[in-house]
This record gives structure tokens, C-alpha cells and sequence, in this order.
């Protein structure tokens, strides 16, 4: 009984062990990236990149928000982001619901289709996408970057979708039906409520990849009313020369609102991810 005991302590010291390592791996870029952004570039390159700031310099952050016009781009981020996440979720479950609940002829072809979208590569569709917002007269609005990356979005929230879905009983759909409801009231009352575990992770995933996006905006804006966070970062790093501290605070006002995303949501989170890790 003793050696089960000890077996166990020492299996759990392990365990913990492991994880204090890897927390520590993954906050101290964190704080050495913080510490960073209170020293001048002069110190910066001077000094060890391990020490504390000689003498602690917050100008770098207001000198990165005015310069960086970062208020503007800010509400770019947080426009973007939340109004793709709602769209993938939204209208990437409904045609999820419809590839996965209602037969048609045409059901395989079309989530084929959709499902293609997750092979594409941003880089291989960049200039065909950046012609056809041209072309529409989209250019330099915030329309023409919302709209592909809600299409950007899409495949991996119908593909997640579809496979989630596939796994509710035929019964509920039935017996909805039986007593009149429609499929959009299908949808909404029964079908998306169930869904909640792979929504969250859909959204995470597009929360973060809409978030950090950097070259399809550069591309599809070309003014500072247009652009998101990411760009502003890159305004302080140059091919010649790199204001390192500057950027570095740069880097920290763009990482505090995904760091509250996720102290707000990290319950919902962690369900939804292993929720559904494990319904699919």
C-alpha cells in the first residue's frame, strides 16, 4: 500500500513538474517582451537583453499609440474580429446544419466545395482576391477586407460544423418537424444551442487568426482609417533600422486585448476546446 502511495506522490511531483515547466515556457516570453518595452533602443541594444531596464521609460508606449495611430487601428481590430467571428459562426453552421441534416443531390458537391477552401493557402489566392475587390469597387474599404475574411473563415466553421452536427439524433430533427417547425426554427432553437462546445471553438480560432492578420489588409487597404493592429506594429520595424522599444510596446497594446478575450472567456474556453476535441 506504502509503494502505491509513493507511486502515486511521485507520479503526480512529475506531472507537476512537467507543467510548471511548460507555464514557465509559455508566460516568459510574455514578460521578457514587457520588460523590454521600457527600455530605450539605445539601451536595448546596449545592454544584455536579459536585464531590467536601467532606468524604466513608458514613453514608448504613448509615443507608439500617437505615432501608430493606434486608436483608430484598434477599433479596426475589434471591428473586424467581431463581426467575422459572428459570421463564421452564424452562417458557418447554418450551411453546416444543411450539409449535415437535409439530403439534396447537390450536398456533396457544395460541401466539397466549401471544404476546398480549407487547402488554400493565403498567399496562392492574394492577387486573384485583391483584382476581384477591385474590381467591385471594394478597394480601401472595410467592406472589401470584411468580406474575405469572413470567406476565409468559412471552410474551417463548416467543416468543424458539419461533423458536429452529423452526431445529433435524426429523432429531435424528426419530431420537430412533426409538430410544424421549420428548419430555420430547427436551427435556431435546437440545432445551434447544441452546438455551443464547437462554436467556441470555431470562434477562438477565427478570433486569433482575424486578430493577427497582416498581409491580406495590407493589401486590400491602403489608409490608416482601413488598417488593423498589425499593421501599425510593422510601422516601427524597418529594413535598415528597428525602433525596438517602441515596437515592443507596439506589440504589448496589441496583445493586451487578446489577453482579456482570454481571462474573460478562459471557462468557455477551455470547455468548448475540449468538448469539442472530444465530439469529434
Amino acid at each position: 500500500m506504502a509503494d502505491v502511495r509513493e507511486g502515486n506522490i511521485l507520479a503526480k511531483s512529475i506531472i507537476y513538474l512537467v507543467m510548471a515547466v511548460f507555464t514557465i515556457l509559455a508566460l516568459y516570453p510574455l514578460l521578457w517582451l514587457f520588460i523590454q518595452s521600457f527600455k530605450t533602443t539605445q539601451e536595448y541594444l546596449t545592454s544584455s537583453k536579459l536585464a531590467l531596464p536601467k532606468v524604466w521609460f513608458p514613453g514608448n508606449y504613448s509615443y507608439a499609440w500617437q505615432i501608430g495611430n493606434f486608436g483608430i487601428l484598434l477599433l479596426n481590430s475589434i471591428f473586424y474580429t467581431v463581426l467575422t467571428v459572428v459570421a463564421v459562426v452564424v452562417f458557418g453552421f447554418m450551411a453546416s446544419f444543411a450539409f449535415a441534416k437535409i439530403r439534396s443531390k447537390a450536398t456533396p458537391v457544395l460541401h466539397g466545395t466549401f471544404i476546398i477552401g480549407i487547402l488554400l493557402t493565403l498567399q496562392s489566392i492574394m492577387v486573384p482576391l485583391f483584382l476581384m475587390v477591385n474590381a467591385v469597387g471594394l478597394y480601401n474599404t472595410r467592406l472589401g477586407v470584411l468580406i474575405p475574411y469572413i470567406g476565409l473563415g468559412l471552410p474551417m466553421g463548416v467543416y468543424l460544423g458539419t461533423e458536429f452536427i452529423r452526431g445529433i439524433p435524426e429523432a429531435l430533427i424528426e419530431s420537430a418537424r412533426m409538430e410544424g417547425a421549420k428548419y430555420l426554427r430547427i436551427f435556431s432553437s435546437i440545432i445551434f444551442p447544441m452546438t455551443a462546445p464547437v462554436a467556441m471553438t470555431v470562434g477562438i480560432l477565427t478570433f486569433t487568426g482575424t486578430w493577427n492578420e497582416f498581409m491580406l489588409i495590407n493589401i486590400l487597404s491602403s489608409s490608416d482609417l482601413i488598417k488593423s493592429i498589425p499593421v501599425g506594429v510593422n510601422r516601427f520595424s524597418g529594413a535598415l533600422a528597428s525602433d525596438y522599444g517602441r515596437q515592443f510596446s507596439a506589440l504589448v497594446i496589441g496583445m493586451i486585448p487578446m489577453l482579456l478575450f482570454y481571462l474573460a472567456f478562459r471557462k468557455q474556453i477551455t470547455k468548448g476546446v475540449a468538448a469539442g476535441a472530444v465530439k469529434g
